[in-house]
């Protein structure tokens, strides 16, 4: 959970696999755009810095967080991918309707993951307001994106450490 006291975008610590030979899909949600615009430029740079090359990147763009898992899905049929990066923001509203999307889109993306043994990661911002968001998209708090993108090189080489 990213606090006032750390940056969770900080992989100093971390070893990272190269991403290169890798082949990655990212579904981006519409809604909120100018987050989720953010998230995307992260996790594509993040890529692209640990060795991943643009024709190893295809992007796909669904209305909003709840497509996710359905455009996650409709990926793996289409291409085979080494992971799946699914990015999104649900900014906290004065209904329950963010308690049913975050719920669902949680529970989509890990059945996708477990149907097509795949990983598919959660690169879905829950924010309590626009302001976090920002700040954990490229803000004083890294970018999910970046994250995200990590997560998706380290599971993909997981799985083919694991296939040998």
């Amino acid at each position: 959970m990213a606090t006032a006291y750390k940056n969770l975008s900080d992989f100093s610590e971390s070893e990272v696999p190269s991403a290169q030979g890798y082949k990655f899909g990212i579904v981006v949600s519409e809604w909120n755009h100018k987050v989720t615009g953010a998230l995307l430029d992260g996790a594509i740079s993040t890529l692209k810095n640990y060795g991943a090359a643009d024709e190893q990147i295809i992007t796909h763009t669904v209305p909003g967080t709840f497509e996710l898992s359905t455009g996650a899905q409709l990926l793996l049929e289409s291409e085979t991918f080494d992971a799946v990066i699914c990015l999104g923001c649900v900014v906290q509203g004065e209904t329950r309707h963010f308690d049913f999307i975050c719920n669902a889109v949680s529970i989509g993306i890990t059945d996708v993951a477990l149907k097509y043994n795949r990983p598919v990661i959660f690169g879905v911002l829950t924010t309590d307001n626009m302001q976090q968001a920002i700040e954990r998209a490229g803000g004083r708090h890294g970018n999910k994106g970046d994250e995200a993108a990590v997560t998706a090189i380290k599971m993909a080489d997981l799985a083919k450490k694991l296939k040998k």
